[in-house]
C-alpha cells in the first residue's frame, strides 16, 4: 500500500535512507578532522534511531535532560553528556545515574560545583558552559576570572573531574549563508582557545573544548582547535537549516504529512489538520514574516521539493494556515495531503513523539514509548 494512503491525521514521516546518509557524512567528516563525535540525541529521541549511530561506530552521546539520559542509559549507552546546566534539585538522581554510566555534567558557577561535590559520591566529568555570543546561558568567554573560579571549585573535589570548556554557538542559526556561519563559528572557537590559553597561564588545565552547533559542523570544512563536536539536528535537518545554507532540501529527512481540510483561494491559503501541537511554533523570519515551515507535495514514496513561494504562515492548536501561490493552490483539493518541512525538526519530534518511516515502520521515542513495528 502507498504510504500516503495510510495517513488519516498529522503524521511525522521519516526518510531513513536520507537520515542514515546524513549520519554517515557527519561521521566521516569528524573522523577525518580528528574530532571526537558526541552527537546530541535530543533531535531524534529514539532508542531505535540511536542504534543507527551505534552501528556507525558512535560511543559517546549528548542528551538534554535527566529523563533522556536514563532512557538511553537503559538502552546500553555508557558515556552520556547531559548538555543542560545541572539541576540541583535532581542531584540525588544524578548521583544514582553517575554510578551506572560515565556521566558528564554542565556547570557555570562555584556554588553549583560545591553543591554537587558535597552530594555526589560517584565520579563525574564536569564541563564549564561558556557563552560565546548566543546569550542563552553560560559564563562569558571574555570573563576568565569567573571561569577560573569555577575551575578552582572543581579542584576541591577529587571525584569531580574537570574536563573542559563547552559551548553551543547558537548564533550560527541566525546566519544567512555558509560563509557567515563559518565566520561566526571560527570567531567563537578563537575566543574559546584564547580563554583556554589564559587559564593555562594560571596553571589550570589541560582543558578540552567541546562545540555543538549543526550549522557549523555541516558548513565548515575546518572546525579549528576543538576536541569534541555535539551536533544533533544534522540527522534530520529542517527548514531553518536550509535557510542558513547548512543543508539542501534533499537532506531534510522528516516531514509532517497533514490532511487539507479547507481551501481559501480568495486569500491564497489552505488550512490543514496540523497545528502547533504537531509542528511546534518555532519559526524563522524572512521578508519580515514569520515562517513556521515549508510546503511540499507527496511525490511517489516521498515528498517532493518545497513548493516555490509556499510556506506555513500561521498555527493554532490544530490548525495550520498555509500560503500557496495560485499555481500550487490549484493543484490542491480538500482531502489531499501536504507535507510540511518543519522550521525546527527537534521540536516537531518532541511534540509528535513518534515517526512513520517511508517503508511503513512505526518508530517510538522517549515521549511516546512503545514497541516499534510495521504500521
Amino acid at each position: 500500500m502507498d504510504i500516503f494512503d495510510q495517513i488519516e491525521k498529522p503524521t511525522l514521516l521519516l526518510d531513513e535512507a536520507t537520515a542514515r546518509a546524513n549520519l554517515s557524512r557527519m561521521v566521516a567528516k569528524l573522523r577525518a578532522l580528528g574530532v571526537r563525535f558526541r552527537p546530541h540525541f535530543k533531535t531524534h529521541q529514539s532508542i531505535s534511531i540511536g542504534e543507527w549511530f551505534r552501528q556507525a561506530g558512535v560511543e559517546h552521546i549528548t542528551v538534554s535532560s535527566l529523563d533522556m539520559a536514563r532512557y538511553f542509559a537503559g538502552a546500553g549507552w555508557q558515556d552520556i553528556s547531559l548538555a543542560f546546566p545541572a539541576n540541583l534539585r535532581q542531584a540525588g538522581a544524578l548521583g544514582e545515574l553517575a554510578r551506572q554510566v560515565r556521566l558528564h555534567l554542565l556547570v557555570e558557577s562555584p556554588e553549583t560545583v560545591h553543591f554537587l561535590g558535597q552530594r555526589l559520591e560517584a565520579p563525574v566529568e564536569l564541563w564549564i558552559k561558556i557563552d560565546v555570543g548566543n546569550h542563552r546561558t553560560g559564563v562569558g568567554v571574555d570573563d576568565p576570572a569567573a571561569v577560573a573560579a569555577v575551575c578552582r571549585a572543581a579542584a576541591s573535589f577529587p571525584h569531580l573531574h574537570l574536563r573542559g570548556l563547552l559551548t553551543h554557538a547558537g548564533q550560527t542559526y541566525r546566519a544567512h549563508s555558509p560563509e557567515e556561519i563559518c565566520r561566526v563559528y571560527q570567531a567563537s572557537v578563537e575566543a574559546l582557545n584564547r580563554l583556554r590559553r589564559q587559564l593555562a597561564t594560571d596553571g589550570i588545565g589541560p582543558l578540552e573544548i567541546s562545540v555543538g552547533d549543526t550549522p557549523a559542523c555541516s558548513a565548515c570544512t575546518d572546525l579549528g582547535a576543538v576536541d569534541e563536536a555535539r551536533p544533533g539536528n544534522f540527522i534530520f535537518y529542517d527548514a531553518q537549516q536550509l535557510q542558513t545554507g547548512a543543508c539542501t532540501a534533499a537532506d531534510i529527512a522528516v516531514a509532517l504529512a497533514c490532511p487539507v481540510v479547507a481551501r481559501h483561494p480568495e486569500r491564497g491559503e489552505v488550512v490543514v489538520y496540523g497545528g502547533a501541537i504537531h509542528l511546534s511554533k518555532d519559526y524563522w523570519v524572512e521578508d519580515g514574516e514569520k515562517k513556521y515551515g515549508l510546503v511540499a507535495l507527496p511525490a511517489g514514496k516521498r515528498w517532493g521539493e518545497p513548493l516555490p513561494g509556499a510556506y506555513v504562515s500561521g498555527l493554532s492548536q490544530e490548525h495550520g494556515i498555509l500560503r500557496l501561490p495560485a499555481e500550487a493552490l490549484a493543484r490542491v483539493a480538500v482531502g489531499d495531503l501536504l507535507c510540511l518541512l518543519p522550521a525546527h525538526s527537534c521540536l516537531s519530534v518532541q511534540v509528535m513523539g513518534s515517526y512513520l518511516t517511508l517503508d511503513g515502520l512505526a518508530i517510538s521515542t522517549l515521549n511516546c514509548p512503545g514497541r516499534d513495528a510495521a504500521a
